[in-house]
């Protein structure tokens, strides 16, 4: 990545694996919080028995049984603590968090440290979480009228990136969003002449923005159920 404006400073990448889709209720299984320079990569990965069931829909896309993180995984709270600690050290800093659909994990993980009587990163830092930069919604920004799904595997397949792993375990998922982060760079240039802060809001009212047409789309389709939240990097706690 061109070493010019925020692309030549470090980026904080994170993801989770969770026991489902709820970001209110669903616990996590999986994260990693990955450092990245120019120069240097580091990895950290946590295992976490969540204290319930994993279902086996779950399972079958992250590869973690009940069974299995009963054995291996850390106890919910100890790793959830470090998790927040070390993504609200380098955010204090003004390092970018790198999520591929941020509001899914940065929601949840607010929602596991409320649960263990934790602080929540906004609570850490003072004020909510920024400059956050979601490779999903830059996609659906600046290539808005591309026909085609938008997973993290669709992305990668587009970008022509290849790496070590299978997706869908959250170290893995983490490099390969933070390369496709480095290839929409490529791709749209005008991306690393944006401020951070500039870039953070910019984001936030593309996604209002396509959630709200999505959501018009899904009305005239006559499609039951919420709809896509409009709220991003998080979704507002849930009542209750």
């Amino acid at each position: 990545m061109d070493d010019t404006g925020w692309t030549g400073g470090p980026l904080l990448g994170f993801d989770t694996e969770t026991t489902g889709v709820d970001v209110h209720t669903d616990r996590i299984v999986t994260a990693a919080v990955v450092v990245r320079t120019p120069r240097t990569t580091e990895v950290l990965t946590w295992m976490i028995d969540p204290g319930v069931e994993i279902p086996a829909e779950a399972a079958a896309i992250h590869g973690v049984s009940t069974e299995h993180a009963r054995a291996h995984g850390r106890p919910p709270r100890e790793a959830l603590e470090e998790i927040a600690a070390v993504l609200a050290r380098h955010a204090r800093e003004g390092v970018p968090v790198v999520a591929y659909n941020a509001a899914f994990d940065l929601t949840l993980l607010d929602a596991e440290l409320a649960r263990h009587g934790l602080p929540t990163l906004p609570d850490r830092l003072g004020r909510p979480v920024a400059p956050v930069l979601d490779p999903l919604v830059i996609d659906r920004w600046q290539d808005r009228f591309r026909r085609g799904k938008r997973r993290l595997g669709d992305l990668c397949e587009l970008y022509g990136i290849t790496g070590e792993g299978d997706l869908h375990s959250a170290d893995v998922d983490v490099l390969a969003t933070l390369d496709v982060l480095e290839a929409q760079v490529l791709r749209f240039p005008d991306l690393r002449a944006v401020a951070l802060d500039a870039l953070h809001l910019a984001q936030r009212d593309a996604h209002q923005a396509w959630a709200e047409n999505f959501n018009a789309w899904r009305a005239l389709q006559g499609l039951p159920g919420p709809g896509a939240s409009t709220a991003w990097p998080v979704e507002p706690r849930a009542a209750g």
